[in-house]
């Protein structure tokens, strides 16, 4: 039977991924990021991009490069969470739909896969310290020539 601490702390890590995706898809940038870590690192190496991202800042500005213009819409699911203390690890089964803006190789995608989160409470507070996105499957909709 789980604590009421292990409840309270399972239900604030569902809350900061929720905030998440109404933050990123909403473009609070500033907001957004204030829900990770200074040395945070994102790596999207699975999911076809790059090597991973170290630092809050570089983490930000590459999202931003990538889908500051799109419109977004992200949802995360029923997540299977470990907690170690001020430590824990969540797997998020997901669906993304980014649509691109004039001028972008792509015209949108629909990805399906998780989000494989590392969190730290730092004063009293979770924070998303490491994310991994994994995929699935994904829709690919080239954009039309002019």
């Amino acid at each position: 039977m789980m604590s009421i601490d292990e409840i309270r702390d399972r239900f604030a890590i569902c809350e900061l991924k929720a905030r998440y995706c109404r933050l990123l898809d909403t473009k609070q940038w500033e907001a957004w990021a204030q829900l990770f870590t200074e040395d945070y690192v994102l790596d999207v190496s699975a999911a076809g991009g790059g090597p991973p991202i170290e630092g809050r800042d570089a983490a930000m500005a590459s999202v931003f490069g990538s889908i500051g213009d799109a419109v977004t819409a992200h949802q995360v699911h029923f997540p299977e969470i470990t907690l170690n203390g001020d430590e824990a690890r969540a797997i998020f089964p997901m669906q993304d739909r980014v649509i691109f803006g004039p001028g972008k190789t792509l015209a949108a995608i629909t990805g399906f896969g998780h989000y494989h989160d590392n969190l730290v409470r730092r004063d009293g507070t979770w924070k998303i310290a490491r994310l991994k996105l994994t995929r699935l499957h994904m829709d690919i909709e080239p954009a039309k020539a002019g």
